[in-house]
């Protein structure tokens, strides 16, 4: 079973980081003896550098599987990929095309505004996928074939507010601005925020949007610091969050940020590392350099054979993930079903019941009404050079209250 596992987590990691921007970026030949997977990911657009380091992790991971394996009853594993970054009208079409006359029987979305957009197109097909937002509105109705890997918004928000709680020093409640941009994936930390702190003892003192790409967040900076927010909430790209680091800094506010991985793109990296200090904090479900755990000895491994990137990286770890989950999903639907199609794979799924990726990311459960995998986070502290110090355990802020790390 430990081998089973460990051989699990390895290929999980080595598919990440080969790229190209053709709709097939693997190199084998498609043939019956492969099983296709589709991944809809932006690699151009304002999110190609975090969506290249997610389809690179998603790659090295399969590349791994087929160097290292016989694959499932023989059949390698062959990426199907469309630019999400495209025009929509054509990311559309050829969604339907590895739905329906090439047969991938699983997919992997990327950006949140496609996942609404094209949900139909799976529901139809009767295909699953894996979607990389968090946002738990994309799990809206109807449910039967979208997925989460890892948690979601809401996860994200009650792991951040308890930590907050935990350590806010004083008589009075921990006051927190949020930050947002005003689109589907922004707006969504909004609700279950309140919710989080109207049943605890919490303050959210304002609620600030903003069309991602502005070049001056000062007015919502002002605000903040005149309401007297402590901390901040932000839901945004990296390029935007540094964007509200430099109008924070202009009028001298210094409290701490808090967001998902999400922010840590390869943007906040190059262009925030005098302005990341210590105040940047994040909810990162996953493995970390350091960890004891086959998980993250997997991406070592497939960083070390595939050269794809050379420091650990949140996004790169995503797509090792997300590829993993699927992996597993294909797998089960052969073992227990005989059979690997959209139907069967989406069955696959639903029979996940604490199922162990090893620690590359938390135990996930799938029911036929609950797809979002777990409720499961940690919070960690990013360094200016890239790096990432956990400053808690994992855990269930439901169910658990957090402990801190010394």
């Amino acid at each position: 079973m430990r081998r089973l596992l460990l051989s699990s987590i390895l290929f999980a990691v080595a598919g990440i980081f080969s790229l190209s921007a053709a709709v097939d970026l693997h190199a084998e030949k498609v043939s019956d003896k492969t099983i296709k997977i589709g991944a809809i990911v932006d690699l151009t657009g304002p999110n190609a550098t975090q969506g290249q380091l997610t389809l690179k992790g998603m790659e090295d991971y399969f590349h791994y599987m087929n160097e290292t394996t016989s694959g499932i009853s023989g059949r390698k594993f062959s990426l199907r990929v469309i630019d999400g970054g495209a025009k929509l009208s054509d990311v559309l079409k050829n969604v339907e095309k590895f739905c329906n006359s090439e047969k991938a029987p699983i997919s992997a979305i990327y950006s949140a505004a496609n996942s609404e957009k094209i949900k139909a197109v799976f529901l139809k097909s009767r295909v699953p996928h894996i979607d990389a937002p968090n946002c738990q509105e994309i799990l809206g109705p109807p449910v039967p074939y979208t997925y989460l890997p890892f948690g979601s918004t809401t996860l994200n928000c009650y792991a951040i507010l308890q930590y907050i709680e935990m350590i806010h020093a004083g008589p009075d409640p921990p006051r927190v601005g949020i930050l947002s941009a005003n689109d589907v994936c922004g707006k969504s930390i909004h609700a279950p925020s309140r919710t989080y702190a109207s049943k605890h003892r919490m303050e959210i003192v304002a609620v600030e949007q903003f069309t991602p790409g502005t070049h001056d967040l000062e007015p919502a900076m002002l605000k903040f610091k005149d309401m007297g927010a402590e901390y901040i909430l932000i839901q945004c790209t990296g390029i935007d969050a540094v964007t509200a680091f430099k109008s924070a800094d202009r009028i001298h506010y210094n409290v701490p940020f808090f967001s998902t991985w999400k922010l840590v793109d390869t943007d906040f990296l190059n262009r925030g590392k005098t302005l990341i200090r210590r105040r940047t904090n994040i909810s990162f479900p996953g493995c970390l350099p350091g960890d004891s755990k086959p998980g993250i000895s997997l991406v070592k491994i497939l960083m070390d054979r595939y050269k794809s990137v050379s420091t650990f990286h949140p996004a790169y770890w995503e797509g090792v993930s997300i590829a993993a989950v699927m992996a597993r999903a294909l797998q089960r639907a052969h073992e227990k079903l005989g059979k690997i199609d959209g139907e069967t794979v989406n069955l696959a799924l639903e029979t996940f019941q604490n199922e162990d990726f090893g620690g590359l990311i938390p135990e996930i459960t799938y029911t036929n009404t609950n797809h979002r995998a777990s409720f499961v986070t940690r919070i960690a502290r990013v360094s200016k050079n890239g790096t990432f110090m956990p400053l808690t355990n994992f855990w269930n802020p439901k169910t658990e209250k957090v402990t801190i790390l010394p």
